[in-house]
C-alpha cells in the first residue's frame, strides 16, 4: 500500500479541488488582473503626460512600466495567497491554496507558484516573430501543459503547485 488515502476517504477540507473549478476561478482572477493593469496603466499615463508608450515605426513600452505591471499583479496573487489562501476568484468557488499539510503557504512557496505559473509569459518577446495570433495560441498551449498534471495527479496539482509544494483544496 502506498500510504495515501483515496480521495473519497478524505474529509471535505482535505479534498483536492477539481480542475474545472480552478479554471473558472482563474477567469474571475483574470478580470481582477485586467483591472489592475488598467489602473496602473492610467496612473502611469497620467504621470508621464500621456507619453508612456512611444509609437512610430515601432511601438516601445518602457521596461520599468512592464516591471511595474508585473510587480502589481504579483502583489495581488501573493497577498491573496498569504492572507487566507484565497484570491477573489477562489472565494465563490470555495477553494483555498494550502501547503501539503493544510497550512498557509510560505512566502517562498507563493513566490515559486506565481513565477512558475507566469513562466510562459517569457515567450512574449517572440510575438514580433510569430505574430500576435500565433503567440496567443502558443501561450494557451503552454498553460494547458501547466495544468495537465492536475488531470492525473491524485491531489489535482498543476505544475506550479508541484513546483511550489502547494495544493488547492475545497472548503467546507
Amino acid at each position: 500500500m502506498s500510504g495515501k488515502l483515496p480521495t473519497a476517504d478524505l474529509p471535505r477540507t482535505a479534498r483536492p479541488c477539481p480542475l474545472w473549478r480552478r479554471l473558472l476561478a482563474l477567469v474571475y482572477d483574470m478580470l481582477i488582473v485586467v483591472a489592475i493593469v488598467m489602473v496602473v496603466g492610467l496612473l502611469c499615463q497620467l504621470a508621464t503626460g500621456g507619453h508612456l508608450i512611444s509609437t512610430g515605426s515601432k511601438v516601445v513600452v518602457p521596461i520599468w512600466y512592464q516591471l511595474l505591471q508585473a510587480t502589481m499583479v504579483l502583489a495581488y496573487f501573493l497577498s491573496s495567497w498569504l492572507r487566507g489562501g484565497q484570491t477573489v476568484g477562489m472565494r465563490p468557488w470555495h477553494m483555498r491554496l494550502t501547503r501539503a499539510d493544510g497550512g498557509t503557504p510560505s512566502w517562498r512557496q507563493a513566490l515559486i507558484r506565481a513565477l512558475v505559473a507566469a513562466a510562459p509569459l517569457c515567450l512574449l518577446p517572440l510575438t514580433t516573430m510569430l505574430g500576435l495570433h500565433a503567440m496567443l495560441w502558443t501561450l494557451l498551449a503552454f498553460w494547458a501543459g501547466w495544468f495537465a498534471p492536475a488531470l492525473f495527479d491524485p491531489r489535482r496539482r498543476a505544475l506550479h503547485d508541484i513546483a511550489a509544494g502547494t495544493e488547492v483544496r475545497l472548503l467546507d
